[in-house]
């Protein structure tokens, strides 16, 4: 029987591919995003199972709207959307750079998987699931991004408390380096991605079906007692124990 997923910042990178694993099982998969040339290009390419839907998950009304597309159950969530606008900002001295910047990290990070879940919420099904991504930023002390991305999964601990008595797992995916995305824009040379890939102990960069496959084992029976976790996927560039 198939489910009904939905990807928010899902025309490119790991939510692309996250929608691509999910739709090659056949589910109905909404993609949100702000660019809609994107999205549509997207979902031309992953199949008619896949509905693109303008969104900003920053913006109230849009979040408020997409309730209204989305039909009575939706069985997954994956609060992909994120980022940062500025990797190495100079804010030196300008306290309301500073302010619109941390603004801007946790509106991106945090409050868009907040609002978006909490719309959704109510449509989740017993067996349903939210997974987030998160970032190893969070255990490495990178700025407004690093703790907007500790307070995602922070949050998903009180998440968790409240879904789990619905049978309703939630929990956060944290990538490493991944490569294939827009998220490094500039800043992605080579010699940063030799640095980044050389902190791994596999010797290689993620790419975005590395995380796309951990998210999609977590929608599924074989993941139905793990909740209120942080998974790593990071090929050892952090290690847990």
């Amino acid at each position: 029987m198939s489910r009904t997923i939905v990807v928010t910042g899902g025309g490119v990178g790991i939510g692309r591919a996250v929608a691509a694993a999910f739709a090659a099982d056949g589910d109905r998969v909404f993609i949100t995003g702000r660019r809609e040339g994107v999205l549509k290009e997207t979902a031309a390419q992953l199949g008619a199972n896949v509905e693109p839907v303008v969104c900003d998950a920053t913006d109230v009304d849009q979040i408020e709207a997409l309730r209204e597309r989305l039909p009575e159950v939706v069985d997954v969530l994956v609060n992909n959307v994120g980022g940062t606008a500025n990797l190495h900002p100079d804010l030196s001295g300008d306290l309301r750079a500073l302010v619109e910047h941390w603004k801007a990290n946790l509106d991106s990070n945090l409050m868009a998987a907040v609002l978006t879940t909490t719309v959704v919420e109510p449509l989740l099904p017993e067996g349903g699931a939210v997974i987030h991504i998160g970032s190893f930023a969070t255990d490495r002390g990178q700025g407004s991004y690093g703790a907007a991305k500790a307070a995602l999964a922070s949050w998903n601990l009180h998440l968790a408390r409240r879904l789990g008595p619905r049978g309703i797992t939630t929990n956060v995916v944290s990538p490493g380096y991944i490569a294939e995305t827009e998220f490094f824009g500039a800043h992605l040379t080579p010699e940063f991605h030799q640095a980044r890939t050389a902190e791994t102990l596999l010797g290689r960069a993620g790419v975005p079906e590395d995380v796309a496959g951990v998210v999609h084992f977590l929608a599924t029976p074989g993941a139905r007692h793990i909740t209120a976790q942080v998974l790593h996927v990071n090929g050892g560039a952090l290690t847990t124990r």
